[in-house]
């Protein structure tokens, strides 16, 4: 990017609802493939090649991201502004307000409709101008599950090809056999009135004949299979691919393998295939792979929001063992009017243990914890979230992606620690942040069990420059006074 590229501001506000019911038409894999896959793969978690033990190392961030799109109902609502950089500054930054805006096929838009989006997402006001410009731009994008990017970058696939040709045009390639079903569903319901326009999956167990070429338009898959469906088998010819996409960046690098693969398919692409990259976060590895497959990008960046803990009153509580603690949250809970509360805890097993008690004290909990398939996660979430229980107790690998305006109380019933037992203050905000969401006002206890635990707290207080005041449980009237 050159140093004369300009950059436009505009504040995110999102509004409308894309449904998430997705009827499937499905090609060159059976429907009971699409329909089990991701009830049994959840569970399996098995990477392209097998290898169960090492997916479970690196399956973080993928999991997260698949449940960050399975619990979203509505387009999150986001308060960074996006940042728009131009492969070429003198050129009138475009964005639209409407579809109609962009003069899609008739056939399309109806499908834009027929997904629940009103108007478009300001990711989209600014993205799909640039994914539909003639002569065709590279695009960089980063935006978060939630935003409408996956909508985004489909429809640019579907007015993108030509029905008439019956080769594969467009190749999309995602970290995980699940995320790939995922926007495969979402092409699927934007084409249904696209009868011509067909869709194949390039994931493992689609067995397809060697040496046929695919007559399907679309394809989407994970990276391991469309190599080899692109070399091995000669099913895709990649000099006849005009717009690669490749989602998902910031996970596919950190999954075994599937780097290296995307760079060797992308080396197989013509210099005027047209480059679509999308991220939910930018860190420099992200970067280093970007610059190898998108040459001379436009970029759409979140600028980073500086986080507040304004609305947020932070306090410790002095405790001898998780008994202690137990009880401080019991008279905690009973003194404040709470809609809900967040609490986290260190171990599955503190979680589970909590989780009981407070349900024999007669609350309604809900358990989140990194045993429980992505799906079974997603539900308890969405009954968090419509007030079916009143406390979610959970662990860290659970607690990202979660937005739910009435928490009013967040507990660290354990600190957030790094490996090396020093204060992990990213996490801390991280957690504290569930509350005082959207200008509210929330509330953040910790809970203190010994000289290392104060260390902590003093070790935040220092990073943040907030004190935290001390909090006596026991004493009703100066809890009423210290939180009201």
């Amino acid at each position: 990017m050159s140093e004369d590229s300009w950059a436009v501001a505009v504040d995110v506000q999102e509004a409308t609802n894309p449904s998430t019911q997705v009827s499937l038409k499905v090609t060159n894999v059976s429907k009971s493939h699409i329909k089990h896959g991701l009830t049994n793969l959840l569970i399996v978690q098995k990477t392209e090649n097998g290898d169960s033990k090492r997916e479970a190392e690196k399956v973080d961030l993928a999991e997260q991201s698949l449940l960050n799109k399975l619990i979203r109902r509505s387009l999150v609502r986001n308060r960074n502004q996006v940042e728009v950089l131009q492969r070429d500054p003198t050129s009138p930054l475009y964005s639209v307000k409407t579809f109609e805006e962009l003069r899609l096929k008739p056939e399309l838009l109806k499908g834009v409709y027929n997904l629940g989006f009103n108007r478009p997402s300001r990711i989209q006001e600014n993205a799909l101008p640039m994914m539909l410009a003639q002569p065709p731009q590279n695009l960089i994008a980063q935006s978060q599950s939630g935003t409408g990017k996956t909508a985004a970058f489909s429809l640019a696939m579907l007015s993108h090809v030509n029905p008439d040709n019956k080769w594969t045009q467009c190749l999309c390639i995602a970290p995980t056999y699940e995320l790939a079903l995922q926007i495969g569903q979402v092409i699927e319901q934007m084409g249904a009135l696209c009868p011509d326009v067909k869709l194949a999956y390039g994931i493992r167990g689609n067995r397809l004949e060697r040496g046929v070429k695919l007559q399907e338009q679309i394809v989407i898959g994970t990276p391991g299979t469309v190599l080899d469906w692109c070399t091995k088998y000669k099913l895709i010819d990649p000099k006849k691919i005009t717009m690669f996409v490749l989602d998902e960046a910031d996970v596919m690098i950190a999954t075994q393998g599937h780097r290296d693969q995307s760079i060797r398919i992308h080396r197989q692409l013509t210099k005027d295939c047209q480059m679509l990259l999308f991220s939910a976060t930018f860190e420099d590895s992200v970067w280093r792979f970007a610059e190898q497959v998108v040459p001379d990008p436009n970029i759409i960046r979140l600028k980073r929001e500086e986080e507040t803990l304004d609305t947020i009153k932070q306090f410790y509580v002095l405790c001898r063992e998780k008994e202690d603690k137990f009880t401080a949250l019991c008279n905690l809970y009973g003194s404040l009017t709470i809609a809900q509360a967040m609490i986290f805890c260190h171990t599955r097993k503190m979680a589970a243990w909590l989780t009981a008690n407070l349900t024999k004290e007669g609350h309604q909990v809900a358990l989140l914890s990194g045993e429980m398939t992505v799906e079974q996660r997603a539900a308890v979430i969405d009954r968090f979230r419509n007030g079916k229980e009143k406390v979610l107790v959970t662990t860290n690998v659970c607690s990202r992606g979660i937005d739910v305006e009435q928490v009013s109380l967040v507990v660290n019933f354990d600190l957030p620690v790094d490996m090396d037992g020093n204060a992990d203050n990213e996490t801390y905000l991280h957690r504290i942040g569930r509350t005082g969401r959207f200008g509210r006002r929330g509330f953040a206890v910790n809970m203190v069990d010994s000289k290392h635990s104060m260390d902590v707290i003093n070790q935040i207080e220092m990073h943040f420059n907030r004190r935290i005041t001390k909090l006596d449980t026991s004493n009703l009237e100066e809890m009423e006074n210290l939180i009201s």
